[in-house]
């Protein structure tokens, strides 16, 4: 709600062009103000949000690329552990042996290379003196030594060598130690990343909340409050799921995709093309599909903040739907808003759920490609069996960042549209900063002065709803304001509230503008009792004693007393200690009482009553009187009230019509006039009886 103070008796009503009630008219919520924001831009806003955090989240990116590099470390051992088992099974003679044999045998003479040059070879090109069998990635070398066989004697040395042992346990705890330190890595990121979500997400809704209470009351005036409400939770958790999730997943992705496409051309580049191939055409299909169905996921958004907005109106109405029979009106509109909120939700997850089955496909078709490549490879002498194995991993390790940055985008885009709706609410223009204002008012005597006030709703500045309204309030006196609805009753107190600021003329209290002390300071003032009571999910003391703190037992009984409620709080089953929910049997005239209770307890210097005693019944009625007049005893108090009877008694009496104080006097002097005012109480005289 707007800035208000606690002492505040209840929200006030907003009055204006366009109140919102429960059937409230007035353009739905959820739009918002300004254009939409592209999807570069509201990231950018989330990232100079979470500057102050930057420092930490950078290293869990480290972290999280860190981890990918481990990952990608480990199939080339794996590599090197399935050359030891397939060497161990194929004779106990690793390749690095063999060649390590064959060149020595080569240097002492048994060998003749020339024997075993491969046919294509031309012997003028190359210099034998210098080649180093034990270069196996040397094609030149991977050719003569699948032409050359081992010496009988070192084939005889080492024919009960089996598998060695000692290097796959090697292999095998360097394996552990690099994935043990991928697992900690990921850990670490993933800890830090929820931190940094939870508080950035809990800063967000606290800056909201703050935001609340420095927008204007023109801003409620034309946005339901449940489209606020979704800003504040579907948009927030949105934000929250795609920073804990997507950051960190999408840097692990790149590393990963980086790193893998290296160590498959360091491993074969023959292999790594045919991958290449094959995933280049899935990221240009991934870009395309991205870039149409970003405007979807900022419908989606949109259209959940008016469906909500529109529940919490038809839900907070629901008595109202059902006495007007409006069901079916109610029904169609939601229709409306539920299919279009399904026509963006069904657009954006359709076409990003493209990606993966896309990109599984893709993966799965290099992943073939590259099998039946190895393969060819392997029977042509040119890699080893752990070379395919160790590649075969890498491809599959390749197509999962591919997944995985297609789930992430989908993410960010639904990141980026909540990301618009967050920060264009934030962005809202705000009343005036007043921390410069240091006048205050602490010791108010109560005279209220309206000079020459006009006022217009920012909305219709050409519709002037006060016209030079002028009155001086002693202090002490109770004025009553009273004129047919549209006369600008409700608006004269928000200008006295400074909800709304008039746009012309002053208001004093006490010989003090009003637009030179702070709202808090104006606020703290008054004590409220309005038409629509406000009773939180609480105890019935936490309700009577709100934000009101050194009050005894005795008086707060006391204020119940004087309204008549006292010996209904304690029938209740834990009395004063029972706990008001929506399910507690309590009347919309005991709900009223609860707050007059609540406004002689606050015990403010001034009050204002608007239509307090509009839920009462007749004998009720006589007795909050009598209570009401206790109240405002010796105390300024401003009482707006359609039922005439109730302000006889009133010092002053305004009546209003069309902004303008067209009489005012006492309710007998008014009477003698015979004028609007003995028109109005008479017809409410005929209609009684």
């Amino acid at each position: 709600m707007p800035e208000m103070n606690n002492n505040n008796q209840s929200s006030a009503r907003t009055g204006g062009p366009m109140r919102r009630g429960p059937m409230g008219g007035g353009p739905m919520g959820g739009m918002g103000g300004g254009k939409a924001r592209n999807m570069r831009e509201s990231l950018m806003n989330l990232l100079s949000y979470c500057r102050s955090q930057a420092g930490i989240i950078l290293f869990a990116l480290v972290l999280a690329a860190l981890g990918a590099v481990f990952t990608i470390i480990g199939p080339n051992q794996i590599s090197r552990l399935t050359d030891y088992i397939y060497d161990g099974l194929s004779g106990g003679v690793s390749s690095e042996e063999m060649a390590e044999d064959i060149q020595n045998q080569v240097s002492s003479g048994e060998i003749n290379l020339l024997d075993y040059l491969p046919e294509d070879v031309n012997i003028e090109d190359i210099d034998l003196s210098v080649l180093d069998l034990t270069d196996t990635d040397n094609e030149l070398t991977q050719a003569i030594l699948s032409n050359i066989k081992l010496s009988e004697e070192y084939q005889n040395a080492h024919a009960d060598d089996g598998i060695d042992m000692d290097g796959i346990l090697g292999v095998a705890l360097l394996l552990v130690g690099i994935y043990f330190a991928s697992a900690l890595c990921n850990f670490i990121q993933h800890y830090i990343m929820q931190t940094v979500t939870q508080r950035t997400a809990k800063r967000l809704r606290g800056d909201i909340d703050t935001k609340i209470n420095r927008l204007p009351l023109k801003y409620f005036s034309g946005n339901a409050a449940g489209d606020v409400l979704s800003r504040m939770t579907n948009d927030v958790d949105m934000i929250g799921q795609a920073m804990s999730n997507s950051l960190s997943n999408l840097v692990t992705a790149v590393a990963q995709f980086i790193g893998c496409l290296i160590m498959m051309y360091y491993t074969n580049w023959v292999m790594a093309t045919t991958t290449v191939v094959a995933t280049v055409i899935g990221l240009v299909l991934m870009v395309v599909i991205m870039s149409r169905s970003q405007k979807y996921f900022t419908a989606r958004q949109k259209s959940l903040g008016r469906l909500n907005g529109y529940i919490e109106e038809m839900y907070s109405g629901h008595d109202v739907i059902r006495i007007l029979d409006a069901e079916d009106e109610v029904k169609g509109k939601f229709s409306s808003m539920n299919r279009a909120v399904k026509n963006a939700e069904f657009r954006s997850q359709f076409l990003s759920g493209m990606m993966q089955p896309l990109m599984t496909f893709i993966g799965n078709l290099g992943y073939v490609a590259t099998c039946v490549a190895g393969a060819a490879l392997i029977i042509d002498g040119q890699i080893t069996f752990g070379v395919i194995t160790a590649f075969l991993i890498y491809t599959r390790l390749f197509e999962t960042p591919l997944r995985q940055i297609s789930m992430a985008m989908t993410q960010v885009q639904s990141c980026a549209a909540a990301s618009e709706r967050v920060f264009e609410f934030l962005s809202e223009e705000e009343m005036e900063d007043e921390s410069a204002k240091m006048e205050r008012i602490d010791s108010v005597r109560g005279e209220v002065e309206f000079r020459n006030v006009k006022f217009s709703y920012p909305s219709v500045p050409d519709k002037e709803i006060i016209h030079n309204f002028s009155v001086k309030v002693m202090p002490g006196q109770k004025v009553a304001i009273v004129g047919p609805t549209g006369a600008g009753k409700t608006t004269m107190v928000n200008l006295l509230m400074r909800f709304f600021e008039p746009t012309g003329g002053t208001i004093y209290i006490d010989g003090v503008p009003t637009e030179s002390i702070p709202r808090s300071n104006v606020h703290s003032q008054f004590g409220m009792v309005l038409q629509d009571t406000w009773l939180f999910e609480g105890t019935v003391r936490e309700n009577l004693l709100y934000n009101t703190e050194g009050v005894s037992d005795e008086q707060m009984a006391e204020a119940c007393r004087a309204c008549g409620i006292h010996d209904f709080i304690q029938a209740m089953p834990k009395g004063y200690d029972s706990v008001l929910s929506d399910n507690t049997a309590i009347s919309a005239g005991q709900k009223q009482l609860m707050t007059i209770a609540r406004a002689m307890i606050q015990n403010s210097p001034m009050l204002i009553l608007d239509e307090a005693t509009s839920s009462v019944d007749t004998k009720t009625e006589m007795l909050t009187q009598q209570a009401m007049d206790k109240l405002t005893d010796k105390r300024t108090s401003f009482v707006i009230a359609h039922r005439l009877s109730t302000i006889k008694n009133a010092d002053i009496i305004l009546v209003m019509r069309d902004g303008d104080i067209v009489e005012q006097g006492s309710h007998e002097e008014l009477l003698k006039q015979n004028g609007f005012y003995a028109e109005l109480y008479n017809s409410q005289f005929e209609q009684a009886s």
